[in-house]
C-alpha cells in the first residue's frame, strides 16, 4: 500500500512539473515568425519565385506584426512603369486574401509589406505595398 501511495505521490509531483517544463519551451506566435522568417531567408533564399522574380529575405517585426518581403527584379519586369502596367499591387493583395499558407497571421491581424528592387539600378525600388488587416479582409 506504501509502494502504491508513493508511485502516486511521485506522479502528482512529476505531472505538473512535466507540464510546467513543456509549456515554458513553446514559443509565441511572434517568436515562431522570426524564428521561420530567418530560417527560410537563411536556407532558401534568393530563390527564384516566378520568372525575372528573386525573393532576396523575409523579416518579421514582432513590436509592429509587420512581415516584410524583399524582392529583386529582372529583366521586363525591371522597370517601375512595367510594375504599374501589371498591377503588382493588387495581384499582390489578391495572392494575400487568397492565401491559405498566411491564415494563421492573418487571423492575428498582422500586417503584409513587399517591397520590389531593381536589379539593374541597386537600391533603387520598384515598389512598396503595405497590406493592413482592413486591406486583406475586405
Amino acid at each position: 500500500m506504501k509502494k502504491l501511495i508513493n508511485t502516486a505521490t511521485r506522479l502528482a509531483l512529476i505531472i505538473p512539473t512535466s507540464l510546467l517544463l513543456f509549456t515554458a519551451c513553446q514559443e509565441t506566435l511572434e517568436e515562431r515568425c522570426v524564428r521561420e522568417c530567418k530560417e527560410y531567408t537563411k536556407k532558401k533564399c534568393p530563390v527564384l519565385v516566378n520568372k525575372d522574380v528573386y525573393l532576396d529575405s523575409l523579416t518579421f517585426d514582432p513590436s509592429t506584426h509587420l512581415m516584410s518581403y524583399y524582392y529583386t527584379v529582372d529583366g521586363v519586369l525591371d522597370d517601375a512603369e512595367a510594375l504599374q502596367l501589371h498591377d503588382v499591387r493588387g495581384m499582390l493583395l489578391k495572392e494575400l486574401k487568397n492565401s491559405s499558407s498566411l491564415k494563421v497571421y492573418k487571423d492575428e491581424g498582422y500586417s503584409f509589406r513587399y517591397v520590389y528592387f531593381s536589379s539593374k539600378q541597386k537600391g533603387t525600388q520598384l515598389i512598396d505595398a503595405t497590406f493592413r488587416k482592413s486591406d486583406y479582409q475586405k
